[in-house]
């Protein structure tokens, strides 16, 4: 199984537009809005919020603490994992990620240890700005599952093309933590 995840910084979407953003979904859902089409219209939105930054931190933008979360998405194969391809914006990131039908992880054991592991090393890096008590990353994630070749093709030039799509600077739209 292939998908595509993305994960925040914790406070990077205002509450009233996260709860607008899930009732989207909801209502959808509920008005017979096929299931694929209803989730990929709820992840446009999503994107785009954190694209904007409207609020929240953007820890990303210091190489050091890109290079914790990129240097543990590409541990993630150690433990089999295959990543086809991430982006790290600065209050998130998407990655491209399969799992063998057969493994005993999941997805879910993917984002805890990239959590727990980039938390604790990045939070070193931002104490000053960030109280002890303050949590770094946001509960959870958007999943999106790839259907196919094709799928997977158009949402890896979509994650590579991201950070010039979100109206990043040039420094952002090179850099190394573009991975597909």
């Amino acid at each position: 199984m292939t998908s595509l995840l993305t994960f925040r910084l914790h406070g990077t979407i205002p509450a009233p537009t996260g709860r607008e953003l899930k009732t989207s979904l909801r209502e959808a859902q509920e008005a017979g809005t096929d299931h694929r089409r209803a989730q990929k219209q709820f992840f446009a939105r999503f994107d785009a919020v954190l694209d904007r930054a409207p609020i929240g931190p953007g820890y990303f933008e210091n190489e050091k603490i890109a290079e914790v979360l990129a240097g543990e998405i590409m541990m993630l194969e150690e433990i089999g994992f295959r990543v086809h391809g991430f982006a790290i914006l600065p209050n998130h990131a998407h990655l491209v990620l399969a799992l063998p039908d057969d493994s005993p992880l999941s997805f879910a054991k993917a984002i805890d240890l990239l959590h727990l592991r980039t938390g604790t090393n990045c939070r070193r890096l931002v104490r000053p700005k960030l109280p002890p008590e303050a949590e770094f990353w946001q509960v959870g994630w958007h999943e999106y599952e790839v259907l196919d070749a094709a799928e997977l093709t158009r949402l890896l030039a979509y994650v590579r093309g991201n950070a010039r799509a979100a109206g990043m600077p040039a420094r952002l739209q090179e850099w190394p933590y573009v991975n597909t």
